[in-house]
Order: structure tokens, then C-alpha cells, then sequence
């Protein structure tokens, strides 16, 4: 299977399956110098590891983080780790398979999954979690985004759960710091209470449910991003496509901008002590594909992951019709997880293109690098 790197300067390649020995990705492109601790990895992946509360999949995972290279320290770096410019490979092994849960569907096609469309494709899958197709592997991305963070300290990066299923949060009441007291990384304490018993009445019944994530990057200059094929919203668009069970990402106002007028739309300009000062920010922070200084923000659909309880129609490898019902430890609400995962893309997408925008202009304001 080809296609497993994403990024130009700062490139990631992970690997690995949801029931394999271990998954782990290569970083390459990261400049040298830069301090780096698997303790601070290792803090972002608790954020995204399972089994954190009764509303994740009860697979316990502790996610626990290696280097293996692309980084050195004695005592001429007092003590530090720096990272040295070459790859940087990190890995993360799994130790809580259970991969009997799988054995009843190993000849079925789960609906709404990529089980199907993988033996299509590749004429063998590994139903054992969805193998490659398992959100499992973006713990890899986590640990990757981790490393990003290092090219750009100056940017704050924060993602947050904004709908569940209908339920969309007030944004009178968006309250960053709430976002790390309840389980669902949601900004309004009102309604992650009533995500609490919503979701709880999903998981009973033996379904699951869609959500919302917007992510939001503050401290960004102005100038990132190329126009046509480089654009800053594009790679992001991508970026956050390529998360499990994403299916629609906007950037901004997204699709909201189709019922406004150009009056409404634009964002007016008055004159700032650092350049322009936006009165709105209905374009998400980028015009043109180019970063404009303002927060980006972006905002991606997931859908609800397609491992229930639930009987539904199928059919199996040798062409039969059958009924299927998909055991095992499940998310009942998969984009909870995806809170760290879309902070992580964010991260690697915006470093990437710092170290293009210096290769092509110069250096970035705020970036060690």
C-alpha cells in the first residue's frame, strides 16, 4: 500500500495496524537543534489514548512513546535532547488486542466501513480492527504533531467537540479552559452535561454518532501559504480529510458563506499598528491560500464509526447476503477522540509550510527555525 506520507519539507510517514505488533511514524524534515522529550509527546498521546471514560472504546492502550532516532544529548547540550535534522522515528506499541472479536465478521463487510472497498482494492484486508483503515493509527499523527509543535511555539493550537449528532454548543458560552474538565473536549460546560446522558442513551442501544471538531490556530503571521497549488487551505483541507470517518472539513464560515452576501461575507480592514486590523473573520484566517494573520479555523465533520451492535444487511466475501453485528470495544462517539488528532494535523500542516515559506522567503516571525 502506497500513499502513507503527507507534507513536503516536514514530512510524516506512519505505519503500523490496529492489532499489529506496534504502529509509529518517521518524521523527516524536522531542523536540528530543536529540544525534544518523549515526555512531551507522551502528553499529547494521553490526550487521544482510549479508555480515558465510559464515552471512549474500552480498549486500554497506554500508548506509551519511543524514540528511537533522530535525536542526541550529553552534557554539551546540557543534558537536552536536540533533535539533529535527520528522521526522527517514533513508535508506539499495542498491547491490548483482542483480536477474536473480529473472527464472526472475518467474511463480512461491515457497512459503512472500508472493508469492502479495501478488498476491492487490494484483493486481502485485515479485519482485525479495520487494520490500516482502524483510527488506531492516529495515535501516530498525535505523536508527529507533537514534533510539529517544536517548528512553531509561537502558534497555539487548540481543537474542541462544537456538535454531537443535532446538538450543537451555544458560542455565547465557549469556554477554552473547559475543554480539559469533561470528557467530551467541549467548550460549553451546559452542554457537555448533556452530552453526557445523550451519548450514554447512543451507547445503550448499541449505536453511534456523528460530530463536529473545529480547530483553531492563533499566532500565525501573515504570508503562509502559496496561491493555486500551495495553498495553506488546501494541504489543511486534506489534512483533515485524511482523519478516519471525516467527511466533510470547511475552513471559516465554510459552507455557511453560501447564504451570505458579499457585504456580509467580506472582512472589512481598518488601519492596525501591525498592519491591517480585520473586523470579522469570515475567511478562517486565510485569503487566497495565504495565512492573513488572523486565527485559522477549521471546522470537519466525522461520521459515526460504523462498529455497533445494531444488526444490519450485508453481504459476505463469496457474494451471500447476511446480517451483521460488530462485537469488540468500540467508540460510541468517534470524534471525541478526534479533538488531539485534528490539533495534530493542524500542527504538521502549518510546520510544513513554515520551512516552505522560509526555503522560498525567508525566515517566519516567531519560528526558531
Amino acid at each position: 500500500m502506497s500513499h502513507n506520507t503527507f507534507g513536503h519539507l516536514f514530512r510524516v510517514t506512519t505505519f503500523g495496524e490496529s492489532h499489529g505488533v506496534a504502529l509509529g511514524c518517521v518524521v523527516d524534515g524536522c531542523p536540528p537543534g530543536l529540544p525534544l522529550e518523549a515526555e512531551e509527546i507522551q502528553a499529547e498521546l494521553d490526550r487521544r489514548k482510549p479508555g480515558q471514560s465510559r464515552f471512549t472504546t474500552q480498549r486500554r492502550e497506554p500508548d506509551q512513546v519511543k524514540i528511537l532516532s533522530g535525536v542526541f544529548g550529553d552534557d554539551r547540550t546540557g543534558g537536552r535532547q536536540l533533535t539533529t535534522g535527520t528522521p526522527i522515528a517514533l513508535v508506539i506499541e499495542n498491547t491490548d488486542q483482542r483480536s477474536k472479536d473480529y473472527s464472526e465478521i472475518r467474511d463480512s463487510y461491515r457497512p459503512g466501513h472500508a472493508d469492502y472497498a479495501y478488498d476491492a482494492k487490494y484483493g486481502i484486508r485485515d479485519y482485525r480492527g479495520g487494520g490500516r483503515s482502524s483510527a488506531r493509527e492516529t495515535a501516530a499523527r498525535v505523536a508527529a504533531g507533537a514534533v510539529a509543535r517544536k517548528v512553531i511555539p509561537a502558534v497555539t493550537i487548540r481543537a474542541a467537540l462544537v456538535q454531537m449528532g443535532p446538538h450543537a454548543i451555544d458560542r455565547a458560552r465557549w469556554d477554552w479552559d473547559e475543554v480539559a474538565r469533561n470528557p467530551f473536549f467541549c467548550p460549553d460546560a451546559e452542554m457537555a452535561r448533556f452530552y453526557e446522558g445523550y451519548l450514554d442513551g447512543i451507547r445503550k442501544d448499541g449505536s453511534s454518532i456523528g460530530a463536529v471538531i473545529e480547530v483553531v490556530a492563533e499566532g500565525l503571521p501573515a504570508g503562509l501559504g502559496a496561491p493555486i497549488y500551495g495553498k495553506l487551505d488546501a494541504d489543511l483541507a486534506s489534512a483533515m480529510m485524511s482523519i478516519n470517518a471525516v467527511k466533510g472539513v470547511e475552513i471559516g464560515d465554510g459552507f455557511a458563506s453560501a447564504a451570505l452576501r458579499g457585504e456580509d461575507n467580506a472582512d472589512e480592514m481598518r488601519a492596525g499598528n501591525d498592519g491591517p486590523a480585520f473586523l470579522a473573520n469570515h475567511a478562517g484566517g486565510i485569503l487566497g491560500g495565504i495565512s492573513t494573520g488572523q486565527p485559522v479555523v477549521v471546522r470537519f465533520a466525522v461520521k459515526p464509526t460504523s462498529s455497533i451492535l445494531t444488526p444490519r444487511r450485508t453481504v459476505t466475501r463469496d457474494g451471500h447476503e447476511a446480517e451483521i453485528v460488530t462485537k469488540g470495544r468500540h467508540d460510541p462517539c468517534v470524534g471525541i477522540r478526534a479533538v488531539p488528532v485534528a490539533e495534530a494535523m493542524m500542527a504538521c500542516v502549518l510546520a510544513d509550510h513554515v520551512l516552505r515559506h522560509r526555503g522560498q522567503v525567508g525566515p517566519v516571525p516567531g519560528s526558531p527555525v
